[in-house]
């Protein structure tokens, strides 16, 4: 197979519906015409975000936030596109500040079908401080009761 039949057929075969829309989408905001339009005010509504955050992070030493805003997604499901964009509203601001953060799971909740799903938390940090950002997931990691299950169940493990 010739490299451009291996990307064709691994990005075809590779990136599910949402990730193809996702692709389009930047590419359509990026042409030629719509540059102006979409993407130098996307820079400047970036700006801002930035600015509003490294200006509360001089209050505090980071932000504590749910990662989404619903439980997970259970396997295989399909969702809608819209659904899928209001799963990305807690993490946005952040991507698009450039600040660093970290996700970590934290309580594991139950549906509707009783069902358990996971659920996250999000750290945001300041620029430049990632290391501080580690240790306070490591901290919170080290102190969640689930992961006390983990220990007690594997004590040889380093990990928790």
């Amino acid at each position: 197979m010739d490299l451009v039949e291996s990307i064709k057929s691994s990005r075809f075969e590779g990136f599910g519906a949402e990730v193809k829309r996702r692709i389009l989408m930047g590419t359509y905001t990026l042409s030629e015409g719509y540059s102006d339009a979409y993407y130098k005010r996307a820079q400047e509504v970036r700006q801002l975000i930035y600015a509003e955050m490294t200006q509360h992070l001089q209050t505090y030493d980071g932000f504590l936030t749910p990662a989404t805003s619903s439980l997970a997604y259970k396997k295989n499901e399909n969702q809608d596109p819209l659904t899928m964009f209001t799963g990305d509203l807690m993490t946005v601001n952040v991507n698009l500040s450039g600040l660093p953060a970290l996700v970590i799971r934290s309580k594991d909740s139950v549906d509707e079908n009783n069902t358990l799903l996971p659920s996250g938390i999000q750290i945001i940090g300041k620029k430049y401080g990632e290391a501080e950002l580690l240790g306070v997931g490591h901290i919170i990691e080290m102190f969640s009761a689930e992961r006390k299950l983990y220990k007690d169940a594997f004590p040889e493990a380093s990990l928790f």
